[in-house]
């Protein structure tokens, strides 16, 4: 990563997924991607830039359920959230439990609120 901060590592590395970025302050980052790349953006944030996930939080709104991975990035002193949505006919996604055990609770909390259902959850 040398001089650069992980918001920019993530930029540059995932350019072809992202959908949508917008930093909120100087603290405060979200990224959104497509259900299928979570995974790989996720264990990017966590085994290459040092993130820790914070929470992971979920929203029903008009267009499906969003799903929301709060990273703390420590060396950037920034909270980088990635965004996703699933529909709500088929609330679906990969999970990242797999890769990252502090996952599993908050899966299992949004599969009990929303139904959204982890593939692959431990």
């Amino acid at each position: 990563m040398s001089d650069m901060n992980a918001l920019s590592a993530i930029r540059e590395k995932f350019s072809g997924v992202i959908t949508d970025d917008f930093e909120q302050n100087d603290r405060r980052a979200y990224i959104t991607v497509p259900g299928k790349d979570v995974p790989a953006v996720c264990r990017y944030l966590f085994e290459h830039l040092g993130a820790r996930l914070a929470i992971a939080t979920g929203a029903d709104t008009r267009s499906g359920i969003e799903i929301l991975y709060h990273f703390m990035a420590p060396k950037d002193h920034r909270m980088i959230t990635v965004r996703t949505l699933v529909k709500k006919t088929s609330p679906e996604i990969e999970s990242i439990a797999v890769f990252l055990p502090a996952a599993e609770w908050i899966e299992r909390e949004i599969y009990d609120l929303f139904g959204v259902t982890f593939i692959g959850h431990p």
